[in-house]
């Protein structure tokens, strides 16, 4: 009887957001399993959003109501130690570093302006949030979004101490399959063709790319040293030719272990209570914003460059400038190929969205070394 009544009390400390919370964790899962979104990240995430929404969770710090104690949760444990210190999002970067051959872009250097271009939507949508009423910091967060970097948006807006870290890290994960590029281009842009001839990229200049990036960005951005460094670190032990199993660790066992414990405390900050609010609901349109206006900027400046330049650059490659590496890049060479099956695209596409990878980390620190 008493075990029966302790079931009715648990149901009585359901709230109206918390089913909510649940739909949304169950979307979460659905986006990872059947639409293939970043899977590794959402299923967790969408996992952990049921768990900390369950009526007194034991996932959560909970504290008893008749001897005050206090029991904490495990998923407190592991935000605490991993993502409160941005340890997680920065060790992941080491793997996505070892994953990146920047051979497309060292041979065809062009690429790296389209990684600068689409960070256009991060600023603008910064203003945009700061004018709808958000703190300046939780506004610089929020911008951060259209990077399409998951790692970058959970690093900046953790060390920024916004309050919408749960909201900022499902929207920016969650739109990296929408490009936008249709409405902006017209068929015969499409289809302009762009034949790969591969340069030859010595070893020597693969090793050095990575220390002069940082060392670059070290001085442009000293707070993206963290963000590149980690990054630029996992290319230089895929590259160096001397570190090939920790290269294989980093690609496979580090990157999918991190990923799999950063998803599911980042659920930590979609408690039911803070995350149903019209702020979310803002914070995810801000979101799309910043995401759409960064795709349409690479588009845009790869218009510009044809004004002035022999050998046209399709405007489709100027939106894989964005950090959603390599989705973006694979959605343009399915773009390209519907539009003429024999025009491939990847390689072009690879070069700008690397080059994305690394503008998103560096568009980062400029952020942090504004608003911190």
């Amino acid at each position: 009887m008493q075990q029966i009544l302790s079931l009715f009390g648990n149901v009585t400390e359901i709230t109206w957001q918390m089913p909510v919370m649940w739909l949304i964790g169950g979307i979460l899962i659905y986006l990872g399993i059947a639409r293939k979104m970043e899977p590794a990240l959402l299923i967790p995430m969408g996992f952990g959003a049921i768990l900390v929404n369950l009526p007194l969770s034991g996932a959560v710090t909970q504290v008893d109501k008749v001897t005050g104690e206090t029991e904490t949760g495990v998923l407190d444990l592991l935000f605490g130690a991993g993502v409160a210190n941005e340890l997680f999002p920065l060790l992941l970067f080491i793997g996505i570093g070892a994953m990146i051959d920047f051979t497309p872009l060292l041979s065809n250097p062009k690429m790296m302006l389209f990684g600068a271009a689409a960070q256009f939507g991060i600023f603008f949508t910064i203003f945009m949030a700061s004018l709808l009423g958000f703190d300046i910091k939780d506004a610089a967060s929020i911008g951060i979004i259209g990077a399409a970097d998951g790692p970058t948006s959970i690093l900046v807006s953790q060390v920024l101490k916004s309050n919408y870290i749960g909201a900022i890290a499902v929207a920016a994960y969650s739109y990296m399959a929408l490009v936008p590029i249709k409405a902006v281009t017209t068929k015969k842009e499409r289809m302009i063709r762009m034949p790969y001839e591969p340069g030859k990229v010595s070893r020597f200049t693969r090793i050095a790319f990575p220390i002069i990036v940082t060392f670059v960005a070290g001085l442009v951005a000293p707070a993206s040293v963290a963000l590149v460094g980690f990054l630029m670190f996992g290319n230089l032990i895929r590259e160096c030719g001397c570190l090939n199993s920790l290269s294989e660790t980093a690609q496979t066992t580090l990157a999918n272990l991190i990923t799999l414990v950063l998803g599911i405390p980042i659920s930590f900050s979609m408690k039911a209570d803070q995350f149903v609010s019209l702020q979310t609901l803002m914070i995810m349109g801000l979101g799309l914003f910043a995401f759409i206006f960064d795709s349409i900027g690479g588009v845009m400046f790869a218009k510009f460059l044809n004004l002035f330049s022999k050998n046209k650059v399709n405007p489709m490659v100027g939106a894989a400038g964005i950090s959603a590496f390599p989705m973006s890049a694979r959605v343009i060479e399915k773009m390209g190929i519907a539009e003429d099956k024999t025009n491939h695209l990847l390689m072009h596409a690879i070069g700008a969205n690397v080059s994305g990878q690394v503008a998103s980390a560096v568009a980062g620190g400029i952020v942090l070394g504004f608003f911190m």
